[in-house]
C-alpha cells in the first residue's frame, strides 16, 4: 500500500507516540500557532474559527470534533481551517481534566448527584467501555438472533454524555471567548509585521532589478 509505514512500530511505541508525539507537544503547539498566524484571512475571521475549535473540545462528540468545529465555524462565519487547527487544544494531556470539569459542571447544573453516586457503580472509563460494547453487540443483533440490550448505552447517556454536553457549554464558551480576544491582537500584529516584511522584499527586488537595468 502507498501510505503504509515501512517500519512497523510496536504497540507500546504507538501508545507512547499517541500521548507524546515526536518532538513533544510543545513542538506541535508551535506548529499549530504558526499555521494559524499565516492563514490568509482577517484576524476576526480566524479568531472566530479558533473560538469554534476551542468550544468543540469541551463537547463529548469524540471522533466528530473536526466536523463539529467546522459546522460551528461555518455558522459563525469563521475560518474553518482555523477551527480544525484549534481542536488540537484537546489532546491526551488535556482531555481528562476537560472531561472531568465538564461532567462535574453538568451534574451541578442539572442538580444531580456526582457520577460516583449515580445509578451504576462504574468508573468513567468503564461506562465508555460498556456503551461501546452495547453498540457493537446491538449492531450484531441486526444481522443475528442476538437480543439487543441498551442498558450500557442508557447509563452512558444519562450519567456521562448528557451531563458532559450540558456542563461543557459554560467552560467551553468561556475558554473560546478568551482564545478569541487573545488571538485577534496577536494575529493582527503578526499580519502587520508580515506585510511590512513582504513590502521590504518587494522594494529590494525592484531595486535590484533597477540596478541590473542600469548596468545594461
Amino acid at each position: 500500500m502507498v501510505f503504509k509505514r515501512r517500519d512497523r512500530r510496536p504497540y507500546w511505541k504507538i501508545a507512547v507516540d499517541f500521548f507524546w508525539p515526536v518532538g513533544g507537544w510543545a513542538r506541535a503547539f508551535h506548529y499549530v500557532k504558526h499555521r494559524l498566524r499565516r492563514l490568509p484571512d482577517t484576524p476576526e475571521t480566524i479568531a472566530r474559527g479558533i473560538f469554534a475549535g476551542v468550544v468543540t473540545v469541551f463537547t463529548p462528540f469524540y471522533g466528530l470534533h473536526f466536523l463539529t468545529a467546522a459546522i460551528i465555524a461555518k455558522v459563525l462565519r469563521g475560518n474553518i481551517l482555523a477551527s480544525l487547527l484549534a481542536t488540537f487544544v484537546g489532546n491526551p494531556l488535556t482531555y481528562v481534566p476537560i472531561g472531568l470539569l465538564s461532567i462535574q459542571t453538568g451534574y451541578f447544573l442539572l442538580g444531580r448527584p456526582k457520577p460516583p453516586d449515580g445509578e451504576v457503580k462504574r468508573s468513567f472509563g468503564g461506562k465508555f467501555l460498556d456503551a461501546a460494547r452495547d453498540l457493537r453487540d446491538n449492531l450484531l443483533a441486526l444481522v443475528t438472533d442476538r437480543d439487543a440490550d441498551w442498558h450500557g448505552l442508557s447509563v452512558f447517556y444519562h450519567e456521562i454524555f448528557f451531563p458532559y454536553l450540558v456542563g461543557g457549554l459554560i467552560p467551553g464558551v468561556v475558554s473560546g471567548l478568551v482564545a478569541y480576544y487573545v488571538s485577534v491582537p496577536l494575529i493582527r500584529a503578526y499580519q502587520a509585521r508580515r506585510r511590512v516584511a513582504l513590502a521590504r522584499k518587494v522594494a529590494a527586488a525592484k531595486a535590484r532589478q533597477a540596478r541590473l537595468e542600469q548596468g545594461k
